[in-house]
């Protein structure tokens, strides 16, 4: 099992299992879904639209994801605290 994390505060089924990479495009989440392959928390579910929250386990065969509420903090891609202070903008600019 992996864990995938959400923005928002829930997400639709279908939309979890594309963003997971459980399946590779929507028709083939809504066959999935449709044919009973989904379960959600060991139950199988054959809503698209059913709402996942944070803490949900949704599988497909043997392969899990678990949504997980994505911290804000993660978008960030600078730490001024683990900066690198020799850092010379000139030189990599002219790279």
């Amino acid at each position: 099992m992996y864990d995938v994390g959400i923005k928002d505060e829930s997400i639709k089924l279908g939309q979890f299992i594309k963003l997971a990479n459980l399946v590779d495009t929507g028709g083939a989440a809504k066959e999935a879904i449709a044919a009973g392959q989904i379960t959600v928390n060991g139950e199988v579910d054959t809503r698209r639209g059913k709402t996942l929250r944070p803490g949900d386990v949704v599988c497909i065969g043997d392969v899990c994801a678990k949504v997980v509420a994505q911290d804000d903090e993660e978008d960030d891609y600078f730490d001024e605290a683990t900066a690198n202070d020799d850092f010379d903008y000139e030189k990599w600019k002219n790279m």
